[in-house]
């Protein structure tokens, strides 16, 4: 409950700066636009989503034959939930991952990398499973979705704001509301988007090991992907899908870990000495406080994490 209503007040805030945004260019009817320009790239994302994430990761339908354990978890998975069975998808990626898609548990698919499946046991694969489930029911790829495409909204009326101010069409306009504009609200934009998405995940972890009974196999499952995925580069992830992945795929400092050797300071994400300030703007938790969570959950088995 805590997490649907931070998440609901980081949307109303995205929201709310579009039409500031809006209003600080144009006044009432540049607020008008800025909302309407917002619903219409959150419609987009609502119908489209789904069709650019699978295209982007280069996926193909799964075939049962070649893949039956996978088929059979998802069965499992979706009666223990009551949910419609989601599409499902691999995609040649070597770096382990996986990530859900779609509008509703109606018109949803779930893919997995190749790699995923080449270094999981079924027991791991199921808890990663689960979490894509998770992301289904919650209908947090919607969210996502919709926050995204504000933020785009945001970034693009800074930048309309720059050019207007170029060329001198904007001098009934406050300056200091100006230079705020275009400099500081895609950088908010950013921020609210991302702590939204760090939200879900905590609540995907959660409700996974809800269905499963048991926290641990999405434990272990994490654990290997923060040491995989620092090693192994995501091929042809573009940047605007990798919060849809279960750990981010290009080491925004979602990897970043004590897990393989990799730590908090430096890693994979460029971080260095940012710190928290940075962590701020990864569209993932860390993954060691996810372990963490999982295992100090009412589902948790309070296991030591992985040695170096």
């Amino acid at each position: 409950m805590a997490n649907s209503f931070k998440t609901f007040m980081l949307l109303a805030a995205l929201g709310g700066l579009a039409m500031a945004i809006g209003g600080g260019i144009g006044g009432r009817s540049g607020m008008s636009f800025g909302l309407m320009i917002g619903l219409a790239m959150a419609a987009g994302s609502y119908w489209f989503s789904d069709r650019l994430a699978i295209k982007s990761a280069r996926a193909v339908p799964a075939d049962p034959q070649q893949y039956p354990e996978y088929f059979a978890i998802m069965e499992d998975l979706t009666r223990r939930a009551d949910m419609p069975m989601p599409k499902l998808y691999v995609t040649p990626n070597r770096q382990p991952n996986a990530f859900a898609t779609g509008r509703n548990p109606n018109n949803a698919a779930v893919a997995v990398t190749v790699g995923l499946m080449d270094i999981m046991s079924w027991d791991e694969v199921r808890g990663v499973l689960a979490h894509e489930l998770a992301h289904i029911e919650n209908r947090d790829i919607l969210i996502g979705s919709v926050a995204a495409a504000i933020a785009m909204a945001v970034t693009w009326a800074a930048r309309m704001a720059m050019w207007s101010g170029m060329r001198g069409r904007n001098r009934n306009s406050n300056p200091l509301v100006m230079i705020a504009t275009i400099v500081l609200a895609p950088v908010a934009a950013s921020f609210i988007k991302s702590a939204i998405s760090r939200t879900r995940e905590y609540k995907a972890d959660a409700s996974a090991a809800a269905l499963m009974g048991d926290a641990e196999p999405l434990a272990r499952a994490l654990e290997k992907l923060g040491m995989a995925s620092g090693r192994i580069p995501a091929d042809g992830v573009q940047p605007e899908q990798a919060s849809h992945y279960i750990v981010n795929p290009l080491g925004d400092g979602a990897t970043q870990s004590n897990f393989g050797g990799m730590s908090r300071r430096g890693g994979m994400g460029g971080m260095g000495g940012l710190g928290n300030l940075g962590r701020m703007f990864t569209t993932h938790p860390p993954l060691e406080d996810r372990v963490r969570a999982l295992r100090e959950s009412e589902f948790g088995s309070d296991q030591p994490t992985l040695s170096n």
